[in-house]
C-alpha cells in the first residue's frame, strides 16, 4: 500500500509533546550498518573464520538492535498512537505489516549467521547475503514511511517519558562488549559524523570517554571489519 500523509485533523494536537528526532538518528544507523553488510560479508575470504567472526558479531549486534527497536514500538507505540490520534490507525496497521515482513528477514539472518561465522564458506555466506538483501529492501520501504507518517504524529501525541523509555529499551539490547562499537556506528551514520548527536544525547563525561577510549576502540573495530 502506498503511504499517504496523515490528514490534518482535530485528532492531533498542535503543541509538540516530545522530541522524536532520535528515531531518525537510529534509522540512519540501521540503514548504514545493514547497507554495508553485503560488502562486509563478501570481503571475508573463504575460510577466514577470524574475519567472519568480527563481521558476524557486527551483523548480530545490529540485528539485535533492530529487533529491540521494533519490539519497543510494538509494545508501547502503536496502541498509544491509535488511542490518541485515531486517524493514524491506517498508518499504524501498515507499520505492523512492515514489522512482520522485517521479522522474517531478521530471523533468516539470525539463523544463517552461526554456520557462516564458524566456516566462512561461500556456501554458508549465501543465506546471509540473501537475508541482508531482504532486510535492506524492507528497510527501504519501512523507514521513509515511518519517518513521514509516524514520527510527526509521535511528536504531537507521545510524551518525552515514553520516548526516553524507548531509548533505554534500545540501549539494553546492546550485547556486552559492543557498547563502543554501537555508539561509533550511530555517530558514523549521522550527517556531520556525530558531533551534534553527541552533544545532544551524551553527558560530558561520556563524550570525554569516547574521545579518550571509545574512538580508538571503534577505529580498531572498523579496521577488523574491513579486514585491514
Amino acid at each position: 500500500m502506498t503511504a499517504t500523509p496523515l490528514p490534518h485533523s482535530g485528532d492531533v494536537p498542535t503543541a509538540k509533546t516530545c522530541d522524536a528526532s532520535g528515531m531518525i538518528d537510529i534509522h540512519r544507523m540501521f540503514r548504514r550498518s545493514f547497507g554495508e553488510g553485503p560488502a562486509l560479508v563478501r570481503g571475508v575470504a573463504a575460510g577466514d573464520v577470524a574475519h567472519a567472526e568480527v563481521v558476524a558479531v557486527q551483523l548480530s549486534t545490529t540485528s539485535s538492535g533492530l529487533h529491540a527497536h521494533h519490539e519497543g514500538e510494538d509494545e508501547r507505540l502503536w496502541d498509544a498512537l491509535e488511542d490518541r490520534a485515531p486517524k493514524c490507525a491506517v498508518h499504524v496497521a501498515r507499520m505492523k505489516e512492515q514489522h512482520a515482513v522485517m521479522l522474517v528477514h531478521l530471523t533468516e539472518l539470525d539463523d544463517a549467521l552461526p554456520a557462516w561465522r564458524t566456516n566462512a564458506s561461500a556456501q554458508d555466506a549465501a543465506p546471509v547475503l540473501a537475508a541482508l538483501d531482504g532486510i535492506n529492501a524492507a528497510l527501504a520501504v519501512h523507514l521513509p514511511d515511518e519517518e513521514t507518517n509516524i514520527v510527526p504524529v509521535m511528536e504531537k501525541t507521545i510524551t518525552q517519558n515514553e520516548i526516553d523509555w524507548a531509548a533505554e529499551h534500545g540501549r539494553r539490547s546492546v550485547p556486552k562488549g559492543q557498547t563502543w562499537n554501537q555508539l561509533g556506528a550511530i555517530l558514523a551514520a549521522q550527517p556531520d559524523g556525530g558531533d551534534e548527536w553527541m552533544h545532544k544525547n551524551l553527558p560530558t563525561p561520556v563524550r570525554l570517554l569516547w574521545r579518550w577510549v571509545g574512538k580508538s576502540k571503534y577505529a580498531k573495530h572498523r579496521a577488523a571489519l574491513e579486514g585491514r
